[in-house]
């Protein structure tokens, strides 16, 4: 039998569907012995109802949370699809933020998935709320059927074994349903409420398929579909993602829990980076090097980077966002290593420090970093229950302000510079010195502005604070020897109601301690 008996396709192949054409490398045999075969002599799947998950009550009191704020709304929250990176090789999974933080579930078990919170009579719902949720997800293929070995994004012979339904009802408390369904529980019974039809609110963009299809349904049972205000309706939609996010704004015990995790698997990954900072120093690409490292135990410990690390030296430690960290390392140079954890929960730190080189602070440097160590230290004094989150920028930045006035690098005056009208003190810092921190890096992101910058800290709000200095080589304004110099101090702050708790604090934060550490480290390596 030659190749061509073991293709559906002809020799002369310009009729194939391009789609399908990707698939010409793998000379799958297609015989109905071969289906037969490969549909026989498989073990049994497990039976055992696995153990409900801790986070299952957590979620659920998030989803009556939101079921209060859209009584009668259906309200549909994807997960998200798959996303290709090149051709048909796919980017790791990871669902959206709103759709983990409803469900508890995190890691990369549910691409097409939609959680589904459908109306009921009021406090007739879950737990006497006002919705009854559904997770829709396409559940794993039993070995009898060709999608078991023939598809790679879905197919157990290829990624592994998914969860079934009944095992993702048992671990999170949560009705499951087959994806074949998802379209009619989407679409049925929508339009104007005032004509007996239900109204749909979507976290769109996450989506193409389900945004496509709320879109349709909206059109097809409109009133008068030609004038339909699309933007209104957007805005409604952009309700609901507002409000997922301002229900992140306070975490909850388990969040807290998943928080502190993330935070100690980072701590060990800045130790993993002082261990391979002698081989980044004779590097070519030395920034690489610190990368790795720290990428290494982010794999280990926990699902991924919670962003893309900045490990940036020399010169490089002034751009604020660099993460392509294709510099070299350089003895006398400092390194600003910007990096987080993303535990299995998705859940992820953030925290910086900026370390010597060589091991040791030089005059200048060691000067600079003092005045981001005090900013952030007066950044953290300022952050207690019942003040504004903005008071922490404010304290911070007022005594960068300060420092920089008695360098002589400021046109005018403390008082001038720290005014609306003036800030000229930011020249030097422009970015904000706190953000809100957990399943996203910047969470809270749709948060409205008085519940954000203006909001109250609060027992349960998880926080940076990250005050920094950066003197670019081609800045004129600042003394030669001050040039090339970044230096930027981050840590992960839980608000409890007796006031700021430091998770971070494990990483060394003055410099003699962190000189200490790294000596310390180093001398272990060596035995």
């Amino acid at each position: 039998m030659n190749d061509a008996e073991n293709t559906p396709y002809p020799e002369s192949t310009d009729s194939q569907p391009l789609q399908e054409r990707v698939n010409n490398r793998s000379q799958r045999p297609t015989s109905d012995a071969f289906k037969a075969f490969m549909a026989s002599s498989w073990a049994p799947a497990p039976q055992e109802t696995p153990a409900r998950d801790a986070v299952a009550d957590h979620a659920a009191t998030r989803r009556r949370a939101i079921s209060e704020q859209f009584k009668g709304e259906r309200l549909v929250i994807p997960a998200g699809p798959l996303k290709v990176r090149s051709n048909d090789c796919d980017y790791r999974f990871r669902p959206h933020s709103g759709f983990a933080h409803l469900t508890g579930l995190g890691l990369d078990h549910e691409p097409d998935a939609v959680l589904i919170l459908e109306p009921a009579a009021e406090g007739k719902g879950d737990d006497g709320g006002n919705h009854r949720a559904t997770l829709y997800f396409r559940p794993l293929a039993g070995r009898d059927t060709e999608q078991f070995y023939a598809d790679s994004r879905a197919g157990e012979f290829w990624i592994g074994a998914r969860p079934t339904l009944a095992e993702f009802e048992a671990r999170l408390g949560l009705p499951t349903a087959h994806i074949s369904e998802l379209e009619v529980a989407i679409t049925k019974d929508v339009g104007a409420p005032e004509i007996g039809g239900i109204s749909i609110r979507l976290v769109r963009k996450v989506d193409e398929n389900i945004d496509a299809l709320v879109d349709t349904a909206r059109y097809n049972t409109a009133k008068d579909p030609e004038n339909l205000d699309m933007g209104e309706l957007d805005a409604l939609d952009e309700k609901l993602s507002e409000a997922l996010s301002e229900l992140r704004l306070l975490k909850d015990a388990w969040e807290i829990e998943q928080m502190k995790i993330a935070v100690a698997a980072t701590v060990e990954g800045f130790a993993d980076v002082v261990r391979a900072l002698p081989r980044a120093l004779t590097h070519k690409r030395g920034e690489r090097v610190v990368e790795g490292a720290f990428f290494a135990r982010a794999r280990e410990e926990g699902n991924e980077l919670g962003y893309d690390t900045i490990a940036a030296a020399g010169n490089n430690a002034t751009v604020l966002h660099w993460n392509r960290n294709t510099g070299t390392v350089n003895a006398g140079e400092l390194l600003l290593l910007d990096a987080g954890v993303e535990a299995d929960s998705l859940y992820t730190a953030d925290v910086t420090r900026t370390l010597p080189a060589n091991g040791t602070f030089s005059e200048i440097q060691r000067k600079v970093y003092e005045a981001v160590l005090d900013a952030a230290d007066a950044g953290f004094a300022a952050a207690r229950p019942g003040a504004k989150f903005r008071d922490i920028h404010t304290a911070a930045t007022t005594v960068l302000a300060e420092r920089l006035a008695e360098w002589g690098f400021l046109p005018v005056s403390v008082e001038e510079a720290i005014s609306p009208e003036g800030q000229q003190h930011r020249r030097w810092m422009p970015h904000g010195t706190s953000h809100h921190l957990g399943l996203d890096v910047h969470d809270c992101a749709q948060a409205k502005r008085e519940l954000y910058l203006d909001g109250v800290l609060t027992e349960g709000m998880v926080f940076t604070i990250e005050p920094g200095l950066y003197f670019k080589n081609e800045d004129l304004a600042i003394p030669a020897e001050y040039r090339g110099i970044g230096v930027r101090i981050e840590d992960d702050i839980l608000m409890t109601a007796d006031g700021p708790v430091n998770l971070s604090a494990a990483l060394p934060r003055k410099a003699d301690d962190v000189e200490a550490w790294m000596a310390g480290i180093y001398q272990e390596a060596q035995g």
